[in-house]
């Protein structure tokens, strides 16, 4: 039986630099005024507990003085990223694999995906790219009653063998699930080396500057 690989999305399969953290900042700018940097952004994610952008953007809105409800911020948030028909910032996200890479590791190893996307959203952006592999299952944050940094989700996968992320919550659900954690710290990282310190202190068995290097992971 081959071991399990389970990957975070945002930030490890795909580049959402121009889609969700935009749509942060043009959400946070919508409703105050005030356009967050990527350097702020980044600094609320490795605090923890950001894992949602939907949270994330109504508490840098109230943090500014805006009052809107969540929902609203919601609302506006989805109608960007996702447009009228999927035509929104979402179609700016880049794969982030080198053709044949994923293909070259699933020789060896089953993937399967825990997002804090939908699940829906997430099966949008593996269609458009990555509809010749296989990712079974893929947990969406409807999935769970508990939210990244919680375990629950990789708890649903007893044989997962390693859990990919980029995030400090990606780092300590892997460690509170008791499953080795490969972290992805990007060198475009506004927070770059930050973020590098934040993995190691949490456990990290490994991080690279992105997926393509899991292969060496595995072979070293």
């Amino acid at each position: 039986m081959k071991k399990l690989i389970v990957f975070d999305m945002d930030g490890v399969l795909v580049d959402v630099t121009e889609s969700y953290r935009e749509s942060i900042a043009q959400t946070v700018t919508h409703f105050t005024g005030h356009a967050p940097t990527r350097e702020q952004i980044q600094q609320f994610k490795n605090q923890g507990g950001w894992n949602d952008d939907w949270k994330l953007s109504h508490h840098i809105c109230s943090k500014l003085g805006c009052d809107a409800t969540f929902e609203t911020v919601k609302e506006y948030f989805q109608s960007i990223f996702l447009g009228t028909a999927n035509d929104g910032l979402i179609l700016r996200e880049q794969w982030v694999a080198r053709p044949g890479t994923l293909e070259k590791l699933s020789s060896n190893f089953d993937f399967a995906v825990f997002t804090g996307r939908p699940r829906s959203d997430a099966k949008i952006t593996l269609d458009r790219f990555a509809a010749g592999l296989n990712f079974a299952p893929v947990i969406g944050m409807e999935d769970v009653l508990h939210h990244k940094p919680h375990p629950e989700g990789l708890l649903q996968l007893p044989q997962t063998a390693f859990y990919v992320g980029d995030t400090v919550d990606d780092a300590r659900c892997a460690r509170a699930a008791k499953v080795p954690f490969i972290g992805i710290a990007a060198p475009s990282n506004p927070l770059y080396i930050d973020l590098v310190f934040l993995f190691q202190e949490e456990g990290a068995y490994a991080i690279i500057d992105d997926i393509n290097y899991l292969e060496e992971v595995f072979t070293a």
